[in-house]
């Protein structure tokens, strides 16, 4: 008798146990852990394109050209403005190319060593050069029509990929093509291209 009883306060105890657990759970609403990282940690979660390869790509093109001996000497004597043009996204991936533009655009800038204008502003720009013409903006303060300055050089360029895959393993390799053009000229005074490639194998168990 006193062993069956000894069994029930075990089960009773687990099972309440069981049931806090439960109702902490619940109460919680079952929210993530969550944590802040360092934003340069190489990130391998999978093999898509990643926050690291960002990194590696901005900073490898934004060396290479800084380092060019052309572009050494141009810039010793003055800061070329330079238009960054949409570069084109030829992966099957969503990537926002824009945001590896502003990166690559931000340490240039940072560099002491270029100037850049936005071309994605022009109709904000013009409305708004429009409404201090009209008149109701005190003429000593308003800007003026044709005194933007023109750009010398325009930054484009594309960015692919191959992907293969066999059986658990998936390969991707990336190419970011970068390259600087002589507006005046059409000349191609700089150009680099940097390369990745990532594999991941799927686990045995589970997605």
């Amino acid at each position: 008798m006193k062993r069956i009883l000894s069994q029930l306060i075990i089960v009773l105890g687990t099972t309440l146990s069981l049931m806090l657990l439960v109702g902490c759970a619940t109460s919680t609403g079952g929210a993530p852990n969550v944590s802040y990282k360092d934003p340069t940690t190489v990130e391998t979660l999978t093999a898509d394109f990643g926050s690291s390869d960002l990194q590696q790509i901005a900073e490898a093109m934004v060396n290479s050209m800084l380092t060019f001996p052309p572009i050494v000497q141009v810039t010793a004597e003055r800061r070329p403005v330079i238009f960054v043009e949409t570069i084109k996204n030829k992966t099957r991936e969503h990537i926002d190319t824009e945001a590896i533009t502003d990166t690559i655009s931000t340490r240039l800038i940072q560099s002491g060593k270029f100037r850049f204008v936005d071309r994605t502003k022009v109709d904000a720009i013009l409305k708004e050069l429009q409404y201090q013409a009209s008149g109701i903006v005190d003429e000593s303060t308003r800007a003026q029509f044709g005194r933007q300055i023109g750009a010398e050089y325009m930054l484009y360029g594309n960015f692919s990929s191959i992907e293969k895959t066999a059986g658990r393993v998936k390969d991707v390799y990336y190419k970011f093509t970068l390259k600087l053009m002589n507006v005046e000229t059409g000349i191609i005074e700089w150009q680099d291209e940097k390369e990745i490639r990532k594999v991941a194998t799927r686990r045995l168990i589970g997605p």
